[in-house]
């Protein structure tokens, strides 16, 4: 994919984190986590990843569209990206020679929509960890997630993906033995800010 931003690759990696971008938007939105990631995992390898299809709004990219999105066929949209999702990940897999226990996938908004709601749409483990900044699962999760953990990172004034939307989740999630945690930033509205990446970092430290 022309727009994937291939941003560390050692020749022998012990990690590999994918990111994924929101809708209308390209990876460069996310490289200064990527960056700074860069700084703290040497061995690892970071893609940028670039959503299939031009968005809907003249600028940037998407995985699905989200003109006239509702709770009603938001989920139908995902399951129909959620292919290509999952050919990306295993495809960087395989490129970096890491398995499912070597991968994070942190995205944001609807880049965390897809990360998340694989756990419920694919019945092989994608990644050990999920960090979503700004996102939700497409619907409420209906199973647990045995192997991977999930993060929550979300801002109390987001009014595009409503924080209390991921928390429900997270609750869910817990309720089933999962992983999880939840970190609400304040005074964050729909985007990352220093206070989040410091949580996002937090996260990824608890798990080593």
């Amino acid at each position: 994919m022309p727009g994937t931003i291939v941003l560390q690759s050692p020749q022998k990696s012990t990690h590999l984190f994918l990111l994924f971008h929101g809708v209308n938007a390209t990876p460069e939105s996310l490289h200064p986590i990527a960056t700074m990631l860069a700084r703290s995992y040497l061995h690892a390898a970071i893609v940028l990843v670039q959503a299939p299809y031009a968005s809907d709004f003249g600028q940037g990219y998407q995985w699905f569209s989200v003109q006239g999105v509702t709770e009603q066929n938001r989920t139908q949209r995902v399951e129909m990206a959620m292919p290509a999702f999952v050919e990306t990940v295993r495809n960087w897999q395989k490129k970096t020679g890491v398995n499912a226990e070597q991968t994070t996938l942190i995205g944001f908004s609807q880049g965390a929509i897809m990360a998340l709601s694989s756990t419920q749409m694919v019945e092989d483990v994608l990644a050990a960890r999920i960090v979503a900044l700004s996102g939700r699962f497409a619907t409420l999760p209906k199973k647990g997630v045995d192997q991977t953990q999930i993060h929550f990172i979300h801002g109390d004034q987001d009014n595009v993906i409503d924080h209390r939307i991921s928390r429900i989740a997270h609750e869910a999630l817990l309720a089933r033995g999962v992983m999880t945690t939840y970190d609400l930033i304040p005074h964050l509205a729909h985007s990352v800010d220093q206070t989040a990446i410091m949580s996002l970092f937090q996260r990824l430290s608890d798990g080593k």
